[in-house]
């Protein structure tokens, strides 16, 4: 809906305020009458007429008017999205306003989500988000999907927040479930579209990848009642193996043409953890040097966090708790619950059974998720 009222109003605060006011009208409107059988575009439309009608008050009806003739929004959903993507992730922005605004926008996060998925504070981001606005409006950045040669500027940080965008639905912020299939969907929608837009351009191959791999062991995570599983617990003939083979020749494609990037390298991660028949069959050895790999061209304090579970498995706990620990006093992961879990993963296998429980403790302080939660609290119970 935002990204199809941004079209005609070619300003985010106008658009979003349209969107809000058609939730509005709807909750009156279809007490009365009725759900539409196309809520979907009776929103939308609703929200466009909105935009018009402020645009007439500002005396610019006559140059907006062709677009009311349109009574249902247009079906290029994924292509309203991609405009929008790269009207956020226009180079005039900051890296890290790019990625926060596109959050907001095309997930749908609030501004304490961003925050956290982020690592800031709330008021940090709240201003970060208010000044890319301003700058969109000021700077009068189209909405539109850039020329050939202009794509490559805006390439990096669109796949950053693609895959963001991703990583908010594959593990949901807060809620009762553990994944928000529509943010992975749309993300996967995004990716495909993208391939299309770039389709000798390695990374955009190898961000397609990862995703199709983590969307093909999304029906494994939990169980028939909604229960977290660790990797290990997981039934994976239940993970959708075409879109393995497909990702894995993305993969092959990606190495063939260039040094692997940050997201070709995660995906040969996810490839190796979805093609072991079983969990103890796991090549742990060849996913550590991957993560040394990815370390060296992307020093990031969740890629070394990750690679210290690969420590684990490949060289045991003592090694990889030193290395969390080193984590714990570089600060650069506090707030991050995943630190305190893997932290109290390695301390119960070493038999540390009550500093693995204040560990968990202190990570399930830190997610709202309920899935997560229940998990922690199960490991808890357990020690």
């Amino acid at each position: 809906m935002l990204a199809a009222t941004v079209r005609v109003a070619r300003d985010l605060d106008l658009a979003e305020e349209a969107v809000q006011d058609a939730y509005v009208q709807a909750l009156g409107t279809w007490d009365e009458q009725g759900v539409p059988d196309k809520p979907g575009a009776w929103l939308t439309t609703a929200a466009r007429r909105n935009v018009l009608n402020a645009l007439q008050r500002q005396r610019t009806l006559a140059a907006k008017l062709p677009l009311l003739v349109v009574e249902e929004p247009d079906t290029s959903a994924t292509d309203d999205r991609l405009r929008l993507v790269f009207t956020c992730c226009h180079p005039a922005l900051a890296v890290e306003a790019q990625v926060a605004l596109t959050l907001r926008l095309l997930c749908g996060l609030t501004t304490p989500e961003v925050a956290s998925a982020l690592l800031v504070t709330e008021s940090t981001m709240a201003a970060r988000i208010t000044r890319a606005k301003k700058k969109i409006a000021i700077a009068r950045i189209p909405y539109a999907v850039p020329e050939p040669d202009q794509l490559p500027a805006r390439v990096g940080a669109v796949l950053t927040v693609i895959h963001l965008l991703y990583s908010a639905g594959h593990t949901a912020h807060a809620g009762h479930d553990l994944q928000r299939a529509d943010l992975g969907d749309r993300a996967l929608d995004l990716a495909r579209m993208l391939r299309v837009l770039l389709p000798r351009e390695p990374e955009v191959a190898g961000l397609l990848a990862l995703l199709l791999i983590h969307h093909a062991r999304r029906a494994g995570r939990t169980d028939a009642a909604g229960r977290l599983l660790r990797l290990e617990d997981q039934d994976r003939t239940a993970w959708d193996r075409t879109a393995i083979a497909e990702a894995d020749r993305l993969i092959t494609a990606s190495l063939t043409a260039a040094a692997p990037g940050r997201f070709t390298l995660q995906a040969a991660i996810a490839a190796l953890h979805a093609q072991a028949p079983a969990y103890a069959e796991t090549d742990w050895p060849q996913i550590r040097l991957l993560y040394d790999q990815l370390l060296t061209i992307w020093p990031s304090p969740v890629v070394a966090l990750n690679r210290a579970v690969a420590v684990s498995m490949a060289e045991g706990p003592a090694a990889a708790l030193a290395l969390v620990e080193d984590l714990e006093r570089d600060g650069r992961l506090a707030g991050y619950h995943y630190l305190p879990a893997t932290k109290a993963d390695l301390l119960r296998r070493l038999g540390r059974h009550n500093e693995a429980a204040a560990a968990y403790a202190a990570a399930l302080a830190g997610t709202e998720n309920a899935a997560e939660r229940e998990f922690l609290a199960a490991r808890i119970d357990d020690l």
